[in-house]
């Protein structure tokens, strides 16, 4: 195990804990949904859904959070500390964002809005407002720190190796900010470009091949090279460890490469792409 890096926590004891949590809630008076509008709580329901039922991860953070809002006394915090250590990687046991810090290689197809590595702080504030059902100011600016403090990966001192294929109508979207904020992204996106770690190519619309039409997804390898693969829904989201799938996966991704503009070419489209703008 790589110095530093937490232990995998055992996905039955998660399950118990996820329970635990659960049955406070519960007691509490409170759905999944409006524990995750309360003003202290920064996830979403669909995050508590995942922790409920072992998925994700509860971190000693959010268990403070639940122990204070649920009124536990610190059982969920004792139940944290506790939890028992595995060394294998279990399927949909952690967050995406722990794996996004620990990965040596990110390889990441975008279909819809830009990855949340090449998000500028006002275009990120608006994928959140443009959330359905909505979530509060508060929340939505507590997401939105939280997603901008993640582009520490790509500046430190060993960053992963990081590989996008991103569709062109991705780069049309202004959202809700208008012209300004709809440059400033663009602008950001040139810059990571710019980065010796970043690769990013376009997917252009007239393109007669896509082998993407699926949906997006993220390829990852661990420190201990394990590949695995994460794909989201309207609904929810999957890890995928099985290497039959995750090779299936890989070899989309290949092909989207071998679809897409060039990295040079890319740079030189995005240009041209500002010049209009």
């Amino acid at each position: 195990m790589s110095p530093g890096r937490r232990p995998r926590k055992n996905a039955s004891a998660m399950r118990m804990l996820g329970k635990q949590l659960s049955a406070a809630r519960h007691a509490a008076g409170y759905t999944q949904r409006t524990l995750s509008e309360h003003d202290e709580v920064p996830v979403d329901e669909e995050t508590i859904a995942s922790m409920e039922q072992g998925r994700r991860l509860l971190k000693p953070d959010l268990a403070e959070i639940f122990d204070r809002v649920l009124d536990c006394k610190g059982t969920l915090s004792a139940g944290v500390d506790n939890l028992p250590e595995v060394d294998q990687f279990p399927l949909f046991a952690e967050k995406f964002m722990e794996q996004e810090q620990e990965a040596i290689t990110m390889s990441l197809y975008a279909n819809q809005v830009f990855p949340g590595l090449l998000q500028s702080e006002p275009y990120a504030r608006s994928v959140f407002r443009s959330r359905v059902p909505g979530y509060t100011p508060e929340k939505i600016e507590s997401l939105t720190t939280a997603r901008i403090e993640r582009h520490k990966v790509l500046h430190g001192e060993e960053p992963p190796e990081v590989s996008y294929v991103i569709w062109e109508p991705v780069f049309h979207l202004a959202l809700s900010g208008g012209r300004t904020q709809h440059r400033e992204q663009l602008l950001h996106v040139r810059a990571c470009m710019d980065l010796t770690n970043v690769t990013v190519q376009v997917l252009l619309l007239e393109s007669t091949e896509h082998a993407g039409l699926n949906g997006p997804f993220v390829l990852m390898e661990t420190p201990e090279h394990q590949h695995v693969a994460y794909t989201e829904t309207q609904r929810g989201s999957l890890w995928v460890s099985d290497p039959n799938e995750v090779s299936i996966l890989a070899s989309k991704y290949a092909m989207l490469r071998s679809q897409a503009l060039t990295p040079k070419q890319s740079r030189v489209w995005l240009d041209g792409l500002l010049g209009e703008a």
